[in-house]
């Protein structure tokens, strides 16, 4: 409920992160490249049912295992308020069929230790040889007879909204889905984007006329990888697959989206964040097989390559500015529309000099021809990512759908690497003039409004910053003008007043709440005691294990996390003798509390006053409440994580009801510390019950 509580809790769940795997750069001077000789790629072969299914066959002796891949080409569907559905469609076909329940289909598929998956445009399989038939009779029971069961859509579009509940939280994912909406448009089907409101309003049946409509074998192909025959092949496509029925297919006609005709510069504001996350983005026309997508391929690999430390955003903002643990770029072709992507986090305070560092690398690209030396090294790379690539069977199955998909030359992957080496700093020169539109491009901040939003509109054509909410929403250019006279202690007085008044708070001798939520499927209880003035224990368990007890008694304070016990001190301990007080919000008049109003901002759909906390610590913190009722919707303050690192903790408060006399916040959500916001229930709430000073007493 208090910032200092989310703490504690947040730190007994935080993990451990990884370390950033380490890679040479560049030599100063790079080795030439090396010949690129017409590859010898394993052979496939290419049958047909007489239902339209595409049967590719790629024979592999060297293990007893064998996979089977099944794509249906499903064309760009606009889903509208519905979108999702296509997901959560591919993700119910495993869930059961007309003979078998989800149970029968995982006690089947883990017995012969197979691997099964399914999806938007259809399945995955793979198994020892000697299982394959098991394996087929799940496949083809799941594609032929999908049940969409009514418990089981109710447990994914749970599932599915806690996801989402996570991801709009999380900058990168919010930078994407307004990258996806901008680039696109709401009126492209790429440009549609999964939200709460389109989760809820789609159902099963919703789900099973996707599949009625989409899957069918006369747009489909199946891969079949490993150890068998070509023979053995066409016996099982036959038997598993010939009895599905082809069907007509309604293609829809858009519009191709263009990128802007100038450079826009658009904001979404996260609270509190000490980090931007950047993108610059834009459509691009670049279909699979062309020439120019080998052009391409070599010109994105120069610039940001996610995979090379040494690609020119990553020398430059990362290396040499260390702006970024790592930025990369993406220059991708698809048979409908492309784009381009650049992008990642840096900390606010360098977030229009790393947009700059983007943009200067771009276009030194398309003004500068790139160095024999640094081509040469850049196709080394690009050789040995094509080779590593080729050791697995199921790329080489990769590369025989996308020929038969895209109707490619049969010789197109074997003589990829030639078309690379042929490629000259001029061609890589007017690849990079044609698809790096730095003046024409979508730049995508989302971050802390208030330290960075004012430094970047120069990046526009027009000189104007566009605001978006993170669904891609733009927030219209109010005027927010707060109402004269009106102060911060007036609005912390409202709050009072809101959830129940000084008079009735000031009867409240204890309070205990008591929360529970459910972290990767484990329970998870969590007690908050308190006892006027401002004495606090807290416990956190998970399955009955305790995580985390932390006592203060007034003074002093102490925490025992998983058994090892630390004394609170410094900035821990002045948090926690604030928030030990029952309701602190009623301590801000008093002496040492700087309190300023200001300004008025949306916080889910809300508007709400800002009011900026210091506390007589010094620490500082962010308060938003609810214009129309009063009550606190958010507070966000930064503080110091596990690694000494300093995030941003983002609490946000709702349900409020009533609980003897007190109006209190029933649905609790934190996030910022750990990998994963936590949503927490309250289950109950004791008031004026005599808690012992003992429960609070630091040993």
């Amino acid at each position: 409920m208090r910032n200092t509580v989310f703490m504690i809790l947040l730190l007994a769940l935080s993990t451990v992160q990884g370390l950033w795997a380490q890679q040479d750069d560049f030599r100063k001077k790079a080795p030439a490249a090396g010949p690129a000789p017409r590859l010898e790629l394993s052979d496939y072969e290419q049958f047909s049912l007489d239902n339209g299914l595409q049967v590719i066959v790629v024979e592999n002796h060297k293990l007893p295992r064998v996979s089977f891949q099944l794509l249906v080409d499903v064309p760009p569907v606009k889903e509208g308020e519905f979108a999702g559905t296509a997901e959560l469609a591919g993700e119910m076909l495993g869930r059961g069929t007309k003979t078998r329940s989800k149970a029968q289909i995982d006690e089947t598929i883990d017995f012969i230790g197979a691997d099964f998956s399914t999806s938007a445009t259809g399945m995955f399989g793979a198994c020892l040889t000697k299982h394959q038939d098991k394996l087929l009779e799940v496949m083809a029971d799941v594609l032929l007879n999908p049940a969409f069961p009514e418990e089981e859509f109710g447990k994914v579009q749970k599932q599915r909204m806690s996801g989402l509940a996570y991801q709009k939280d999380n900058a990168d994912f919010i930078a994407g889905n307004v990258s996806e909406v901008l680039r696109y448009g709401k009126g492209h089907p790429y440009g549609e984007i999964i939200t709460e409101k389109s989760l809820q309003a789609i159902t099963a049946e919703r789900c099973k006329t996707y599949y009625d409509a989409y899957f069918k074998p006369n747009i489909s192909y199946l891969a079949i990888v490993g150890d068998l025959k070509l023979e053995d092949a066409k016996k099982i496509a036959g038997k598993y697959f010939a009895k599905w029925e082809k069907g007509e297919i309604s293609k829809e006609f858009f519009r191709r989206p263009e990128p802007p005709a100038q450079a826009q510069l658009n904001f979404v504001n996260k609270a509190g964040a000490v980090q931007s996350a950047i993108r610059v983005t834009y459509p691009v026309n670049l279909k699979p097989g062309a020439q120019e997508a080998i052009v391409a391929n070599l010109v994105n690999t120069i610039l940001g390559d996610g995979g090379l430390l040494g690609s020119r955003l990553n020398s430059n903002i990362r290396e040499d500015k260390g702006y970024s643990y790592g930025v990369s770029s993406t220059l991708m072709y698809d048979p409908y529309i492309g784009y381009f992507s650049a992008g990642g986090s840096v900390r606010n305070e360098v977030t229009d000099s790393a947009i700059v560092q983007f943009l200067y690398e771009m276009n030194r690209l398309r003004e500068e021809p790139v160095a024999e030396a640094e081509l040469a090294s850049i196709k080394n790379y690009i050789y040995g990512k094509f080779a590593r690539a080729l050791e697995q069977p199921q790329q080489v199955a990769s590369f025989a759908l996308n020929t038969a998909r895209y109707k490619l030359p049969e010789d197109y992957y074997a003589t990829y690497l030639e078309k690379t080496a042929a490629l000259t700093p001029e061609d890589v020169l007017n690849g990079a003039r044609k698809y790096l539109l730095p003046g024409q491009a979508h730049i995508v901040v989302v971050g802390n409004q208030d330290e960075v939003a004012g430094k970047l509109a120069a990046f526009s054509g027009d000189g104007k910053a566009r605001f978006f909410d993170y669904e891609g929403n733009p927030i219209l250019d109010e005027k927010n003008e707060l109402p004269e006279g009106l102060t911060a202690m007036d609005v912390v007085e409202n709050y009072l007043n809101a959830i129940g008044g000084r008079s009735q708070l000031g009867k409240v001798q204890d309070m205990t709440v008591n929360m529970s939520t459910s972290v990767q499927g484990m329970a998870m209880e969590m007690s908050v005691k308190r006892k006027a003035p401002n004495k606090m224990f807290m416990s956190v368990t998970m399955n009955g294990m305790a995580l985390n007890t932390t006592r203060f008694d007034g003074e002093q304070g102490v925490a025992i996390a998983m058994g090892q016990e630390q004394k609170l001190e410094g900035e821990a301990l002045e948090a926690i003798k604030q928030q030990a007080h029952i309701f602190p919000e009623a301590e801000y008049g008093k002496k040492g509390y700087e309190l300023a109003l200001s300004g008025i901002e949306t916080i889910e759909g809300k508007k709400a006053y800002r009011v900026d906390v210091t506390a007589p610590s010094g620490n500082k913190s962010t308060e938003y409440f609810d214009i129309q009722t009063g009550l606190k919707i958010r507070s966000a303050s930064t503080q110091p994580g596990p690694g000494g690192e300093q995030v941003t903790i983002i609490n946000d408060y709702g349900d409020y009801r009533e609980a003897e006399g007190i109006r209190m916040p029933f649905e609790l959500k934190a996030s910022g510390m750990g990998p994963f916001p936590i949503a927490l229930k309250v289950e109950s709430v004791e008031i004026n019950k005599g808690l012992e000073d003992s429960i609070f007493e630091v040993e």
